[in-house]
């Protein structure tokens, strides 16, 4: 596990509670205006650093650049491993109270940094495949125990292998994009024919991705204890879910149309390297997984604390409705990824892969609107006194993450989504 520099600081002024202080440095891509240049950045308190500049400087410098001046980071990540090392700790450097390379030169700072509320902020990569997990065992058996029968809430082969889908990596949105409620087939009546409508059980689900950062071929599984080394960070994630569409559409073949309108994600890639010091124990797994999940190193999790708040429209404060933690998951990322390639699958760069709703054991930890208010019999008060079993149009959906330790905080800001009405369909005509 990599130890923390508590003694590294930063010339930037950092607040104690900010997610991206000197040991994140998480990247994204950013542009001055909204339909600006776009390029590379990290996060460094309140300011984004212009990655781009300091590669035309010749401070970042790194094998087959240049890889800053690019809409995506699908280069910069390809390029591999000791490239993201070098780059890590040059920016750190640079960055630092002790080097004045950047600090003392007015005019490179007056080209390179730039408030985070003055940019437009982008989806990071170019998204090839989207995958969603299904890895929380309290969520599982939560829905299990609902749907299913209580005293058998796990299907079999839950607790045999990571279960998952692949969604659409069209629709992978960032964080401030609104979401337009679907529409679809419903079934609200057992005994009569589906009817199209809007979604009427629109909810968030708390996840966070993980972003492929070393691909493979075809044919060739990656190694369980190999597989941490082919991630290059993780983003959160809200896979928006139409619940009432998926009851009726997921038999036989699992999620469809209920997934596939939005996947929303935070700006910002926080590294692995970033994160690895607050790697920590999955669970204990029972029974036992086959050979190939059978990872040697235990530390195979994360301490991520996490939390979703509601935002009602014309509302001034938000209400926090889930509080929970990523070192609940029962399968680890590693696991996740040898289980995707272990067919033969390919899997490539800027992939993303969904943990899956993240549930902890009790119910304000619980990561979706479906537990939280338990299929609608058990509505949440929001602050000012609005009532919710399911999100309503107009509200906004803000998740957060963070993992703090030793007085260091690294977070990933907030993945924040509006949901708009339904789209007007005339078939008439």
């Amino acid at each position: 596990m990599s130890m923390i520099d508590k003694n590294l600081t930063s010339f930037i002024d950092v607040a104690q509670d900010s997610d991206f202080s000197i040991h994140n440095l998480p990247y994204g891509i950013f542009s001055e205006t909204a339909e600006g240049q776009r390029r590379a950045g990290v996060a460094i308190g309140e300011r984004v650093l212009d990655l781009s500049v300091l590669e035309s400087e010749g401070l970042l410098s790194l094998d087959g650049g240049p890889y800053f001046d690019h809409s995506t980071l699908n280069a910069f990540i390809d390029s591999g491993r000791d490239n993201w090392t070098t780059a890590r700790k040059t920016i750190q450097t640079l960055l630092s109270t002790d080097n004045k390379d950047l600090s003392e030169n007015q005019d490179l700072m007056s080209k390179a940094l730039f408030q985070q509320a003055d940019v437009t902020l982008h989806l990071p990569v170019r998204v090839p495949g989207f995958t969603d997990f299904y890895s929380s065992k309290e969520h599982a058996t939560n829905v299990g125990t609902m749907f299913r029968d209580p005293s058998n809430a796990l299907l079999p082969n839950w607790t045999e292998m990571p279960v998952g889908y692949n969604g659409r990596a069209s629709t992978v949105i960032v964080s401030g994009d609104d979401v337009v409620r679907p529409s679809g087939q419903l079934k609200p009546n057992a005994d009569a024919r589906p009817v199209f409508s809007a979604c009427q059980r629109l909810d968030f689900e708390l996840e966070t991705a993980f972003v492929v950062g070393q691909g493979n071929n075809i044919g060739q599984p990656i190694a369980v204890d190999a597989a941490i080394e082919h991630i290059f960070g993780m983003v959160l994630l809200n896979d928006w879910s139409a619940r009432d569409i998926q009851k009726w559409e997921y038999v036989p073949l699992g999620p469809f149309n209920a997934k596939t309108f939005a996947s929303e994600v935070s700006p910002w890639i926080v590294t692995m390297d970033a994160l690895a010091p607050f790697r920590t124990p999955c669970p204990a797994q029972e029974p036992k997984p086959l050979a190939y999940l059978n990872e040697k190193e235990p530390n195979n999790s994360y301490d991520i604390n996490l939390s979703v708040e509601l935002l009602p429209e014309n509302s001034d404060e938000a209400t926090v409705v889930c509080e929970t933690n990523f070192k609940h998951m029962y399968w680890s990322m590693a696991q996740q990824l040898t289980h995707h390639t272990i067919t033969g699958c390919k899997v490539e760069v800027g992939d993303m892969m969904g943990s899956g709703t993240i549930s902890g054991p009790t119910p304000d930890s619980y990561g979706s609107m479906l537990e939280i208010a338990w299929n609608a019999t058990k509505p949440v008060t929001l602050k000012g006194g609005e009532m919710r079993s399911f999100i309503e149009d107009g509200d906004t959906v803000i998740m957060k993450g963070y993992s703090e330790k030793d007085g260091v905080r690294i977070g990933f800001g907030e993945v924040r989504g509006k949901v708009l009405p339904a789209l007007n369909f005339d078939f008439d005509k």
